[in-house]
């Protein structure tokens, strides 16, 4: 960012304006770390969100992996259920659902998704840590990149980069062990008698990993986020962002400690520019709300402790909206954010009600239609169908096939099939009736499949049973 010829920056509230070169050089941030209350509730959000990623593929159940999305079978076993490819339309609900709660999020809380939860930012934060664990504090960083190469130089930067190829390729095989088993996968790798697609796509999150967190960083939120971009439609002026009270702390400037900062005709801002060395964006939050603002609060903890060593009042820098701001009050319940509460309640009701009662049974009823009804040898009427039992359960079961109408129809067949774990049974099923009780050529029939253990698996399809003309 380079300023416009012929305009100076100024301390106070004057509009410093700006352009925008864009084939500028990326200028390297040097993030501060500070403690604080936000700096530590990432953490707290972002301990469970790692150790579930990195755990979660490692955890066996029923004698397989607890989360393993097996394409080549089309099983999605999520701990005790599975799904299959049938059950996409949960996957579309799950999606929706997921966008409406960001919608909902983002208009309450404005962009804290990207603050706290997103995978940028806590893998950013992830190396960030290994940066500072080998190569010091800010200052330290600065110092080391100017410094000329020397073995202390060579041993920081080179176990820096150690560590952040060991976390990508952490992070490259626990996503692929979503969709190979993790546990052979892991010593297959390492003597290339994994398969080559599982190296490939293992490989190439490693990099992507390394990449993005590594150097990319603040550039991913700038340049390549949707969502930094359209977030603004979802803004308004009772959203919770993270603000500047220029009221407060305009026109900043130095001051010693203990002096009356009043008299002197300042704000309460020491212009210390903490909240921009922390930010890991590098914005300034004192030029008002910025796209580039992922609401992580590090400028707020920072702003926070100065306020404290001055012996001033906190949040200089916090969570409030604009018509807090303007008015002194905010408004919390509007038509907006009511509207998203209540669509993704009862989307997530409809969800979850689905998974409850969702069956883990298929039953496919495909009737002969070569051949409508034939005569058997003793004068019956006899109908041919063919049964697909698709059994979608993490168990076997053993079904037993019955049928019902208006008639009491016999029923040919095997009719206690057992069906393993993720198979598809396929028999023939004949229905035979004596003509002198039909009523009508063409009549309702159901096949009722059950399960003859506890599981109470069930399922009941409808089909025709045609029969001669009657007279």
């Amino acid at each position: 960012m380079s300023e416009q010829p012929g305009v100076k920056p100024s301390a106070g509230s004057e509009e410093v304006i700006r352009v925008l070169d864009l084939y500028e050089t990326r200028e390297k941030i040097y993030t501060r770390k500070l403690e604080g209350f936000y700096r530590n509730l990432r953490n707290w959000a972002w301990i469970p969100m790692l150790g579930g990623y990195f755990l979660l593929p490692w955890l066996n159940m029923d004698g397989r992996q607890a989360v393993w999305f097996d394409l080549p079978t089309r099983q999605f076993h999520i701990f005790n259920l599975t799904f299959w490819p049938q059950d996409f339309m949960l996957l579309a609900w799950l999606l929706i659902i997921s966008a409406f709660a960001l919608f909902t999020v983002t208009v309450l809380v404005g962009r804290v998704w990207c603050g706290f939860s997103c995978p940028q930012t806590v893998w950013t934060m992830l190396f960030i840590w290994a940066e500072h664990v080998w190569e010091g504090d800010r200052n330290q960083r600065i110092k080391l990149d100017k410094a000329p190469w020397s073995v202390n130089k060579f041993i920081r930067k080179s176990g820096k980069q150690t560590t952040w190829v060991l976390i990508a390729l952490g992070t490259g095989f626990t996503f692929v062990g979503y969709f190979n088993p993790i546990r052979e996968l892991v010593p297959d790798f390492f003597t290339l008698e994994a398969h080559p697609a599982a190296i490939f796509w293992t490989l190439f999150f490693c990099f992507m990993t390394y990449m993005n967190a590594g150097y990319l960083r603040e550039q991913v939120c700038l340049y390549m986020c949707p969502y930094a971009r359209f977030q603004s439609v979802m803004f308004d002026q009772d959203t919770m962002v993270v603000s500047y009270k220029p009221d407060r702390g305009e026109p900043r400037g130095a001051r010693k400690r203990g002096v009356d900062h009043k008299s002197e005709g300042k704000g309460d801002c020491v212009d210390c520019s903490l909240c921009v060395q922390v930010c890991p964006t590098g914005i300034d939050i004192r030029d008002g709300l910025q796209y580039q603002c992922i609401s992580c609060g590090l400028c707020i903890d920072a702003c926070d402790s100065v306020m404290a060593k001055m012996g001033y009042p906190k949040r200089l820098i916090g969570f409030t909206t604009e018509h807090t701001l303007e008015h002194g009050k905010a408004k919390i319940l509007r038509p907006r954010l009511i509207g998203y509460v209540t669509a993704l309640a009862l989307m997530v009701g409809l969800f979850g009600f689905t998974v409850v009662t969702r069956v883990p049974l298929e039953v496919d009823i495909i009737r002969d239609r070569n051949l409508l009804f034939r005569e058997t040898t003793n004068g019956l009427v006899e109908n041919i169908y063919t049964l697909k039992i698709n059994n979608m359960d993490n168990r076997d079961h053993v079904y037993h096939i019955s049928v019902r109408g208006d008639y009491d129809y016999v029923i040919e067949g095997d009719l206690m099939p057992a069906v393993a774990e993720g198979e598809v049974y396929s028999g023939v099923v004949r229905l035979q009736l004596d003509p002198g009780f039909l009523r009508d050529t063409n009549s309702t029939v159901f096949f009722a499949v059950e399960a003859t253990d506890e599981s109470g698996l069930s399922r009941q399809e409808e089909s025709r049973f045609i029969g001669p003309r009657v007279r």
